[in-house]
């Protein structure tokens, strides 16, 4: 996040970091990052990114089983392995993607007792997958782009993984998250691009095939990194804009009220703010998380939405810099993911009233 972070599009690599938990709280001295976060109750929440970095870099996994987190042996078939997103239908039944080196799409499915490897599509001559959503067991989405500047959509039905066909309009494309209700309602988002500043890029799928849906780019680059659904009728996504002449960005999160995407307007402190993550509960309560640069440094920034407006939340004292790259709600209770000082992973847990 923030000017040297801005020249990275949202997705994979746009927060480094070495594992350790937040708030106080101590862990395993595990060099990488987390980039993704699911849960399916307040006893089960998985945690995924990469051990390492680069050509170094190997799959990373965790599991909150209810008291405390763990490291899950995973599989990791190549150097320069990571892992960008995760989606949980069960706690028996949950799936992870990313890359695995030299461009290949990596995709990991949890049968309840192991992580395995699972064959998935590769577009010649190489791409990777920066999000995963599942509304049942047969019905799971990841998303992407393509080493060429394309995007690329893969679906899982309950036999293999496979390429579907997907809207790309520009040069330089990428499909960032991924959001599905039921079978005949997905929402994909990322940008669009032909040499110049990035657009946004929505598209749905409507039971049939993907289209692409008109959405609104306020700057002079629009970038959106997540998307949550509730409803057909109701979504949100989530980015940031380039400010016109200027590396410096801020916060732009838009709406689905069924018929249109619109903007809304949201809290963005300090010189430069984007958001990375959001995550509804029900078309009146939402989280978005992001960082915002204040007194020269990243700080983790929270918004909530309480049914009227986006409104800047309190997160735990943490010093140094933070950054959060995901959020995931369930029961009432939340889970946001990201780093502080580049040498730590923040882990952080709203209880109800507050955020530790």
């Amino acid at each position: 996040m923030v000017s040297a972070a801005v020249a990275l599009p949202p997705g994979r690599g746009a927060a480094g970091a070495a594992l350790a938990w937040s708030a106080g709280r101590a862990g395993p001295a595990i060099s990488g990052q987390l980039a993704g976060v699911a849960a399916t109750s307040a006893r089960d929440a998985w945690a995924v990114g990469e051990a390492g970095t680069g050509a170094a870099g190997r799959t990373l996994i965790m599991r909150w089983d209810g008291t405390s987190w763990a490291q899950v042996p995973s599989p990791s078939p190549g150097p320069g392995d990571g892992l960008d997103a995760v989606a949980a239908v069960s706690p028996r039944d949950a799936w992870a993607v990313g890359v695995t080196g030299p461009g290949k799409t990596l995709i990991l499915h949890w049968n309840g007792t192991r992580w395995k490897r699972v064959p998935s599509p590769t577009p010649g001559p190489g791409g990777g997958l920066d999000g995963v959503a599942a509304s049942s067991a047969r019905n799971v989405w990841a998303v992407g782009a393509t080493s060429r500047g394309k995007t690329l959509i893969e679906r899982w039905t309950g036999g293999s993984w496979e390429q579907v066909r997907s809207p790309s309009p520009g040069t330089a494309d990428a499909l960032t998250a991924v959001a599905v209700t039921s079978a005949s309602n997905a929402w994909a988002v990322g940008y669009t691009g032909t040499g110049g500043p990035g657009k946004t890029l929505i598209v749905r799928w409507n039971g049939h095939h993907w289209t692409r849906v008109a959405s609104p780019s306020p700057a002079v680059g629009s970038f959106l990194s997540d998307v949550s659904a509730t409803s057909r009728r109701s979504a949100w996504a989530v980015g940031y804009n380039v400010l016109p002449r200027s590396v410096d960005t801020k916060s732009l999160i838009l709406r689905w009220d069924g018929q249109r995407w619109t903007r809304v307007p949201s809290p963005s402190p300090g010189t430069t703010a984007g958001l990375f993550g959001v995550s509804a509960a029900s078309g009146r309560s939402a989280w978005a998380v992001g960082a915002s640069y204040l007194s020269g440094r990243n700080t983790a920034l929270i918004l909530r939405w309480n049914g009227e407006r986006w409104l800047r939340a309190t997160g735990p004292s943490l010093t140094g810099s933070s950054v959060l790259r995901d959020v995931a709600v369930t029961g009432g209770k939340a889970w946001a993911v990201g780093s502080a000082d580049s040498a730590s992973i923040l882990i952080i847990r709203w209880t109800g009233t507050t955020w530790k």
